[in-house]
């Protein structure tokens, strides 16, 4: 069932995309300290984002109010010479995210979850009830929380080198395992329809 992959690659790619800002914050941390490398992240994120929009011809409202986020932590950072900013920047974006999406159960025609899934065609989604979509969206409400708390643990409980690599590595893996599992349930739900549409 090659439609499983599809959404995956798609993410995969963003997820690509998204990743070089980090791996130059990662490679300046080691060269230059935490500040140097926040630094380099400041001016990656925004560059990344412009030119992921020129690229893609579409405004990427996550990878956009992550870069917000990050320049107001960054900024408190380096005014207070105070890392606590910037560790608890990726457990408030994700809790924000997480209230985001939940909000969405109420506000609005359908849950975010599948406004995200519906993003990709050929995926005949009208199988899947309003019910199981609603739980689906709690899912990643419960993600979102819980990667925020994790990385905040990892902030307090262990070195700063292992936090920087755990933002680059640790949160990103966690993100792309959730997916691809997320995806799989959809599949799942699916079946074998919508596959000759998928890959035309």
């Amino acid at each position: 069932m090659r439609h499983v992959f599809v959404l995956p690659r798609l993410r995969a790619m963003n997820l690509v995309f998204e990743f070089l800002p980090l791996i130059l914050f990662l490679g300046a941390f080691f060269y230059k300290g935490i500040y140097f490398a926040l630094v380099v992240l400041m001016i990656a994120m925004p560059i990344g984002l412009l030119v992921k929009y020129i690229r893609t011809q579409s405004f990427d409202k996550m990878y956009f109010w992550s870069t917000i986020f990050l320049l107001i932590a960054g900024g408190l950072t380096l005014y207070f010479r105070n890392p606590l900013f910037l560790y608890w920047k990726p457990t408030v974006f994700y809790w924000a995210v997480a209230a985001v999406f939940l909000g969405s159960n109420w506000v609005g025609e359908v849950p975010l979850v599948q406004r995200f899934f519906g993003l990709v065609d050929g995926m005949p989604l009208e199988k899947i009830t309003k019910a199981q979509w609603n739980k689906l969206n709690v899912v990643w409400v419960l993600f979102f929380v819980a990667a925020g708390v994790l990385n905040i643990y990892v902030a307090y409980n262990f070195s700063q080198e292992t936090w920087v690599k755990f933002k680059v590595f640790g949160l990103m893996a966690l993100t792309f395992v959730f997916m691809l599992a997320q995806t799989f349930w959809i599949a799942n739900l699916i079946g074998g329809d919508g596959v000759d549409e998928m890959e035309q």
